[in-house]
């Protein structure tokens, strides 16, 4: 799928994709003004313990007690444009994970004034329009995003896989982070609008696929859900938790994700 234009590829090409890859990377290797920013991913490994929560962002998200959360102290991680419910309360996430394009292109001028550190992919940050103001900002952390599906990345500094969801990214941060229980919120896995998994479409009408409507406003571009893609990566990062005697929990408030045990969010904060 090229992320661009919302295509698929119809010839393939091993050796194509190959250099593509390598080049990719390469190209984030050697890009020195990111390399303290990797620096500083290097020293948050297994900086915690305990319990997380990631705050997706459906509908459900709605029906949280962010009282609860904030009163709990446990740590929590915001996803894409979280920033969107800071009007409605003063709970804040503990970090902020971001890494589709035209999210961090859309949401940049947020990115670039708050305090709030932040996990942005690296294509992200270069196609966002602020990479020179980003880059310069001690919170943001950038991530180099492997093309090779059917990872999970336990070392951040080397690179993550996207898995067709910013939640199975949000799953490897806290997993390097070191957390041993995590629970998702909001994470409805279901969607009104359809297509082509993976295309990329211009919004022409009411968005509501999320917990704030015009999360996408008419005429803004972003790239349908890939569900069944993600559920493979999901059913992968339980396994890698699992065999660390780690564990994932589904928290969220109805929604159509049942890859993970289910428990209330009450019974998690617990």
């Amino acid at each position: 799928m090229n992320s661009e234009t919302g295509t698929y590829q119809t010839i393939v090409d091993p050796y194509r994709d190959a250099f593509y890859l390598a080049a990719y990377r390469l190209r984030y290797d050697l890009d020195f003004k990111f390399w303290p920013g990797r620096k500083r991913i290097k020293q948050l490994h297994n900086n915690h313990t305990g319990k997380c929560v990631i705050l997706c962002n459906g509908p459900s998200l709605n029906s949280v007690d962010f009282d609860l959360l904030k009163e709990s102290k446990v740590f929590t991680i915001g996803l894409n444009k979280i920033n969107l419910m800071f009007d409605r309360t003063d709970f804040r996430p503990d970090l902020i994970c971001a890494v589709n394009p035209f999210v961090v292109q859309q949401n940049v001028d947020f990115f670039l004034n708050t305090n709030i550190p932040l996990f942005l992919d690296y294509l992200a940050v270069r196609k966002s329009g602020g990479i020179n103001q980003l880059i310069k900002r001690p919170n943001i952390n950038v991530l180099y995003s492997s093309g090779v599906l059917g990872q999970f990345s336990t070392n951040l500094a080397g690179g993550i896989c996207q898995g067709y969801t910013v939640t199975y990214v949000a799953l490897q941060v806290a997993f390097y982070l070191g957390f041993t229980e995590v629970a998702l919120v909001g994470c409805d896995h279901s969607f009104s609008s359809t297509g082509l998994a993976n295309s990329t479409i211009t919004q022409q009408t009411t968005e509501n696929n999320h917990f704030i409507l015009n999360y996408f406003p008419p005429g803004s571009q972003w790239q349908l859900p890939d569900l069944a893609g993600s559920e493979f990566h999901y059913e992968i990062a339980r396994e890698v938790y699992k065999a660390k005697n780690r564990t994932i929990y589904n928290a969220t408030n109805g929604g159509k994700l049942e890859v993970f045990q289910r428990l209330t969010l009450e019974d998690f904060l617990r």
